[in-house]
């Protein structure tokens, strides 16, 4: 279990760094480089456009690899996708600035980005299924919950490989060149990912299905019909976790460095230390999901954050480093309570013959509804020059939407009765799970 974690882990935070890469360049210069004949606050809403574009793809990578991981198992999925996105974000390092090629220098970095985010749809669903499907279902939601550390691990490299330039290079340089080098170097980071892939094994479950001639012939059209009040719950469920950490990732800095006058370093400092928080927090919260169940989980984060963001949006106003990173752990620890859970959570909710398509569409849908809109509808209403509030109303009210829908889901955590069940909103009582 703990080899296959680590693969686990280490090709989430691969896909994630490619992914993150984009959303801090897009923060700090894509917009005066890519738009230039906008206005600044034009340019920075365009260049979230092209950030948000990812986050439309990625439904349809879990539509393109969600079944073919139903399928074919979830070992190709991983090795297919972490290749797709490798390729796409080395390629975003080599476009051409709009003063080269003019408007098809935005043009390109839209179509990479939307491959990016068909990569990373279909990531997540082989990542988890893969720790998942080989834990004992008593601890799923330990070793399950190892591929979420990822996200924070792919965060810091970026943003860390982004913050060195930064703090190294002048204004120029690093608008010329300097924010390219996260993007060159995913390449290295991709191969080292695919070695490790090319040797990890098929799931228990998925050859138990694929000895007894269970697999979906059609997992798509299976969730279409028998799940599709399950992937929007999940969907609505998630919308918030990915609000608030684009919130804090990418808006914030965005807002902190153009609005408030913030070094771009010091920014990038506190998002980053807040992240590394939430990352060594992450086990503890998957343990918990162990021994306290999902759903109370899911419920205690979505309330933490509806109660957090208007005092976070206030930590921020002040730009006074402390205090802006107090705002931004609190809450990206209630991210964290909800998104260390969901990957033993989701795959629970689904049959095994159809878990990775809709686990992963409903994951991703989510990605749409919080993540892709945050950037773009915070800038949109935080033009005035009082504090931005309306960007916490915006966000208290996905947590909201969030807690609503966790509150409808029901319980899966395995009890002593049934240790190897997994309750499903298709088959109450699904049982057979082999254990490592």
């Amino acid at each position: 279990m703990a080899r296959l974690a680590a693969a686990s882990l280490a090709g989430t935070a691969i896909e994630f760094y490619d992914f993150f890469a984009y959303g801090t360049a897009a923060a700090l210069v894509l917009g005066p480089l890519f738009f230039p004949t906008f206005s600044p606050l034009a340019g920075t809403l365009a260049a979230f456009s092209t950030f948000a574009v990812g986050f439309v793809a990625r439904p349809l990578g879990s539509l393109l690899f969600g079944p073919l991981g139903d399928r074919h198992g979830r070992r190709p999925v991983l090795v297919a996708s972490l290749l797709l996105t490798g390729v796409a974000t080395v390629a975003v390092g080599f476009v051409p600035t709009y003063d080269s090629i003019g408007i098809a220098a935005p043009a390109l970095l839209l179509f990479l980005r939307f491959l990016q985010g068909l990569g990373v749809g279909g990531e997540w669903g082989g990542a988890v299924l893969l720790t998942a499907e080989h834990a004992p279902a008593r601890r799923r939601g330990l070793w399950a919950g190892f591929p979420q550390i990822g996200p924070s691990i792919g965060f810091l490299l970026a943003n860390g490989i982004m913050l060195a330039l930064s703090a190294g290079l002048s204004d120029a340089e690093f608008r010329s060149w300097g924010w390219r080098v996260p993007f060159w170097a995913a390449g290295v980071l991709a191969g080292a990912g695919l070695l490790l892939r090319t040797r990890l094994v098929e799931t228990p479950r998925f050859r138990e299905l694929a000895e007894h001639g269970e697999r979906a012939t059609a997992p798509l059209a299976e969730v279409v019909r028998g799940h599709w009040r399950l992937v929007l719950l999940t969907a609505g469920g998630l919308a918030i976790g990915y609000a608030v950490f684009y919130a804090v990732t990418t808006w914030s800095l965005a807002y902190g460095t153009e609005r408030l006058g913030v070094d771009r370093t010091v920014m990038l400092g506190c998002v980053m230390a807040a992240v590394a928080v939430m990352g060594a927090l992450t086990p503890l919260a998957a343990h918990l999901a162990d021994r306290l169940g999902r759903r109370p989980m899911c419920l205690a984060g979505c309330a933490a954050m509806v109660v957090w963001m208007f005092p976070m949006i206030a930590l921020l106003r002040t730009g006074e480093p402390p205090l802006m990173f107090l705002g931004f752990t609190v809450a990206l620890l209630g991210f964290i309570t909800v998104f260390a859970v969901i990957a033993a959570y989701l795959p629970e909710l689904y049959e095994a013959r159809v878990r990775c398509t809709g686990a992963s569409v409903g994951y991703n849908l989510g990605g749409v509804l919080g993540g892709a809109l945050t950037p773009v509808v915070a800038t949109a209403v935080s033009h005035g020059d009082g504090p931005p509030w309306g960007v916490a109303g915006y966000l208290t009210a996905v947590a909201l939407l969030s807690l609503g829908c966790f509150l409808l889901l029901p319980e899966t955590r395995p009890t002593a009765d049934h240790p190897a069940a997994e309750r499903s909103a298709a088959r109450p009582l699904e049982t057979g799970e082999a254990p490592a």
